[in-house]
């Protein structure tokens, strides 16, 4: 009987069948690539609807300029809401007091409408036993052109 490692054919069949095992082993890396590969094509594509990939980037190309486009209008519509705030109206003081102090209670008031730079109005109600006169002065900087009683100038105070 013939050794094994004599025979020429057995090294042939025994080099064929390392070249085949070699091979299975590539195909399985290959294989764990490409199921990889996939996992990343379908998270990209999503639920598009399109096969093709240029389709997709060109989509998404075209939102990207309109989002950037409507990134550009919201910005000069918050520049032009930051120049209009300071100028608003917006802060509000009341101060209730007694203008006659012989009679009845805190029904006189004072309200300051001022804005941040304090230019605006202030309201002031004097209410006797008859009736109520109501008097409004316009304010510049915290002060006005007409004379401010202690009650108004706390109402400006307190217009925050």
């Amino acid at each position: 009987m013939e050794d094994w490692t004599t025979n020429p054919m057995n090294a042939v069949t025994v080099g064929i069948a390392l070249l085949v095992i070699l091979l299975f082993v590539w195909i399985a890396v290959i294989g764990g690539r490409l199921k990889k590969l996939r996992k990343q094509y379908t998270a990209v594509m999503g639920n598009t609807g399109v096969t093709n990939v240029e389709e997709v980037i060109i989509q998404l190309k075209e939102g990207l300029a309109e989002q950037q486009q409507a990134n550009i209008v919201l910005k000069a519509q918050l520049a032009d809401v930051q120049a209009a705030l300071p100028l608003q109206k917006s802060r509000v003081g009341i101060v209730r007091y007694n203008a006659f102090a012989e009679q009845g209670s805190d029904l006189s008031f004072s309200i300051a409408i001022i804005n941040q730079e304090k230019d605006g109005a202030i309201f002031s109600g004097i209410h006797s036993r008859e009736n109520t006169y109501v008097y409004a002065k316009p304010v510049e900087k915290g002060e006005s052109t007409y004379p401010l009683t202690p009650e108004e100038r706390k109402a400006i105070q307190e217009a925050k």
